[in-house]
């Protein structure tokens, strides 16, 4: 049985991956890879935001001579996404990228497989072998009459057989479907049958809001069973979108914290106040902050202390006024207008 802690590590541009390390965050890049001024401004961009691997679409030979200048100058590991063409695959290796990913069902026969493993093997550059519903082979789909988790689960065994058949082991494996329930049964399937580092996620998840919601679901049915070693939030968005989403996912499953975590009440009658406003106040005030707080923001003073106990910190208002408060216990009082500054006042006390 897969156990997060007992994947097989494989090593991408200096960065462990699985074995027990931490769940990397990963995206793609969205521009045209052959602009290179673009695509390393969106890389950036998805560094500052958090984003810990960064995926770039290979589908022609400009995107692939665009690689080394990308590796040289990327802040983050580089990981070539390649259909169809062993030549993009092999020039995408020789350009130094940290990871290669393909279908080698797809990259043109064995033998043309053959020499993109080796080429691999040679410089040490881990492969994912990734599976989708929507490319599931005719034989599976003509046996199930439509997609099924035991048929992705195939699918990525044959994979997985033809990299081990040509002894190639450094793999992440991954298998998606835009239908929450398939994916995760799939990965779970999978899991029962494999201890290489899975590459989680639910592809085609949507647009920004309805995306966050699949993924979510998805993502977090896996993680906390444990499943899991990098993950990618596909949203029809900008790319720090998904990065944003995929480290809330991770601190709601308590498998990594980033910074503080803003706890807010939904208000009802009682409340006096804008709390949304507030709320949001106050989340960007902490942002900045690298310390694993729980900060919580409620509307009632009659309440809010003692419902946000297991909060570190936090502030619950009234009429006119407003209660800072810490481990449930009220520490100040103080005039509404100057809640966030008294709070933000006791924030620097309350870390030194």
């Amino acid at each position: 049985m897969y156990k997060r802690e007992d994947t097989r590590p494989v090593f991408v541009g200096g960065r462990q991956l699985g074995g027990g390390a931490p769940v990397l965050i990963q995206s793609m890049t969205k521009t045209d890879t052959a602009d290179t001024a673009a695509t390393l401004a969106q890389i950036r961009e998805l560094a500052a935001a958090g984003c810990e691997l960064v995926r770039v679409a290979v589908p022609d030979d400009r995107a692939a001579a665009a690689l080394k200048e990308l590796v040289l100058k990327s802040p983050l590991p580089l990981v070539a996404d390649v259909h169809f063409s062993h030549r993009l695959a092999l020039a995408a290796l020789d350009a130094g990228v940290a990871k290669l990913r393909i279908n080698p069902g797809n990259i043109g026969g064995f033998d043309r497989l053959a020499q993109v493993v080796r080429r691999a093997a040679a410089k040490g550059i881990p492969i994912r072998v990734g599976v989708n519903a929507g490319s599931l082979e005719k034989r599976l789909l003509q046996r199930d009459g439509r997609v099924t988790a035991s048929a992705l689960v195939e699918s990525a065994l044959d994979s997985i057989r033809l990299m081990e058949n040509l002894g190639f082991r450094d793999l992440v494996v991954s298998l998606k479907a835009s239908s929450v329930p398939l994916s995760v049964q799939a990965y779970r399937q999978l899991a029962e049958k494999v201890n290489y580092p899975l590459h989680i996620g639910i592809t085609e998840a949507g647009t920004s809001f309805t995306g966050t919601v699949f993924s979510a679901v998805g993502i977090g049915a896996l993680l906390l069973d444990g499943l899991g070693d990098t993950l990618r939030v596909s949203l029809t968005a900008p790319p720090v979108e998904e990065v944003r989403v995929a480290r809330e996912i991770l601190k709601a499953a308590e498998v990594r914290q980033f910074g503080p975590r803003v706890i807010s009440c939904p208000t009802c009658g009682r409340c006096q106040v804008e709390l949304e406003a507030l709320a949001r106040r106050i989340e960007e005030k902490v942002s900045t902050l690298k310390e694993p707080l729980k900060v919580a923001v409620m509307g009632c003073e009659v309440n809010g202390p003692g419902e946000a106990r297991e909060a570190d910190l936090g502030v619950a208002c009234g009429r006119n006024m407003g209660l800072i408060f810490s481990g449930g216990e009220v520490v100040r009082k103080v005039p509404a207008d100057r809640l966030v500054d008294e709070f933000m006042a006791y924030l620097e006390e309350y870390l030194r």
